[in-house]
C-alpha cells in the first residue's frame, strides 16, 4: 500500500498481525520507492529498548500509547519538514 500511495508519513503499529511492524520499517527502508518516507513506530509495549529497536529498523521516530496528541503532532511536524 506504501508503494501504491505513497504517503507523506507513515505512523507505523508495531504489533501488526501478520508481519510485525519492525520488519513492515525494514522493508519499506530498504525499497528505493519507498525509503524516504518518513516512519514514526507507535506501540502500546513502552519497554526502555523499543526506542532503540525502532530506530535499528529505521523509524525516524517512536512514540506509546496512548497518544498524547501535542506530543505526537510535534514528531509529524519535525517528519514532515
Amino acid at each position: 500500500m506504501a508503494r501504491s500511495e505513497m504517503p507523506d508519513l507513515i505512523l507505523m503499529d508495531i504489533s501488526l498481525p501478520v508481519m510485525g511492524g519492525w520488519e513492515v520499517t525494514r522493508h519499506l527502508k530498504a525499497d528505493d520507492a519507498t525509503r524516504h518516507i518518513p516512519i514514526i513506530a507507535l506501540t502500546a509495549h513502552a519497554w526502555v529498548t523499543d526506542r532503540e529497536k525502532a530506530i535499528e529498523a529505521g523509524c525516524d521516530d517512536y512514540d506509546t500509547k496512548p497518544v498524547e496528541f501535542v506530543r505526537l503532532s510535534e514528531k509529524l511536524k519535525t517528519c514532515l519538514r
